[in-house]
């Protein structure tokens, strides 16, 4: 593999080839850390506000919870905290302005312990507890010009009362509260225009539920403790009125997007390293055809076909197995680079992601590994007897 072939031009047919061979694995390589980068960076934002399990109702819109249930939770070692959540649909109107795909998120005092809220929200502070306070998302926000702490200005907020027949008061068919806003979130895009926390009380009230009835409980589970004991000692209180469902689940429509981008961009650029690896197959072939007089002279001193085209079915995997590691190697240096120095930015203060994973070092590796394999196989099959005989 390594030897010079008296060919100039077959020399610089095997430079060529294993240098595709090298940009193909390290570009491949560069392209799954950049996407494994922008995931996490997507992700952190909604695991900010998601919970480790969150049970949700396995039958209609809510459920109630006990007393007793209620002490079990709380007592429970795998469990460091939890938060009851009343959730619905809600209008909002100020000042002549109206927003009517926001949902109202009425969580009680343990909600901050479950998850780190206070860290999203820039503007103003967090609610206070059997208030009329609310913290509104940026979007909503931003739509409905609502400002913080203004006092002198209220959102109210509209829930349609439950019932049948003909609605013959406007007035009469909403349960409406006037609410001040005291905070600002800012999580991502989809979340600062959907929600607006509220007290938990103001939420039952819009809702006309009872005091022990809720949407949701989102739990805080301790450290070291497994999921699925966290979701075995859970389901043994609560039974099976409730679905328990981790971040992956809450999420699940976006983690199917990141995931099919994923596929996509690594069936592109493998098809890119199919086209790199013809320039592996051309050189073998050339090889062979610069090589004919010997092979001439191996097949009469006993060498068979079979032999022969192992010679060069090894060539080539060495060739596109070498070549894979070292692309590896050049790639795993400027994704580190570029993760301690920021070499690349999307704007001044923000370098690109990138993600180190040990999962795309195997995928480029069995990538690169496995078509080389094949293209050498393709190539050495073209030695037949006939070609080496005469």
């Amino acid at each position: 593999m390594l030897s010079k072939s008296s060919n100039n031009a077959i020399n610089f047919i095997t430079g060529i080839a294993a240098v595709s061979v090298i940009l193909g694995a390290l570009s491949l390589f560069i392209v799954l850390s950049g996407f494994a980068g922008l995931k996490d960076f997507t992700l952190q934002f909604t695991s900010l506000i998601d919970p480790d399990l969150k049970a949700e109702a396995a039958v209609g819109k809510s459920f109630k919870i006990s007393s007793e249930e209620l002490s079990s939770l709380q007592n429970h070692p795998d469990i460091v905290s939890f938060s009851q959540i009343v959730e619905e649909r809600v209008f909002i109107t100020f000042e002549e302005r109206n927003y009517p795909n926001a949902y109202i998120k009425g969580v009680d005092e343990h909600f901050e312990s479950v998850n780190a809220i206070d860290s999203v929200v820039p503007l103003g502070s967090w609610f206070s507890e059997k208030s009329n306070q609310i913290v509104t998302g940026w979007g909503i926000a931003n739509r409905l010009n609502i400002g913080v702490m203004d006092y002198g200005k209220s959102v109210e907020l509209y829930i349609p009362k439950p019932g049948k027949g003909q609605v013959t008061d406007v007035k009469q068919a909403f349960t409406s509260v006037k609410a001040i806003n005291v905070g600002i979130f800012d999580i991502n895009e989809t979340t600062n225009d959907k929600y607006i926390y509220a007290p938990i009380d103001m939420a039952r009230y819009l809702l006309n539920f009872d005091d022990n009835q809720v949407t949701a409980l989102e739990f805080k589970i301790r450290e070291g403790v497994s999921e699925t004991d966290a979701r075995e000692a859970i389901s043994s209180i609560l039974g099976d009125k409730v679905i328990l469902k981790n971040s992956e689940q809450l999420n699940d429509a976006l983690y199917k997007m990141l995931n099919t981008e994923y596929l996509a961009v690594y069936l592109i650029f493998t098809l890119i390293l199919i086209i790199a690896l013809f320039n592996v197959v051309g050189t073998i072939i050339m090889m062979i055809l610069d090589k004919k007089k010997t092979l001439h002279t191996l097949y009469h001193m006993g060498a068979t076909v079979k032999d022969i085209r192992r010679i060069f079915f090894l060539q080539g995997s060495l060739m596109t197995v070498l070549g894979g590691l070292i692309g590896l190697l050049v790639g795993y240096l400027i994704v580190q680079a570029q993760i301690s120095f920021g070499l690349v930015k999307i704007t001044p203060s923000l370098p690109y992601p990138m993600g180190l994973k040990w999962e795309n070092f195997l995928i480029v590796f069995i990538t690169i590994s496995v078509l080389g394999i094949l293209a050498s196989k393709v190539a050495s099959v073209r030695i037949t007897k006939n070609l080496i005989s005469y």
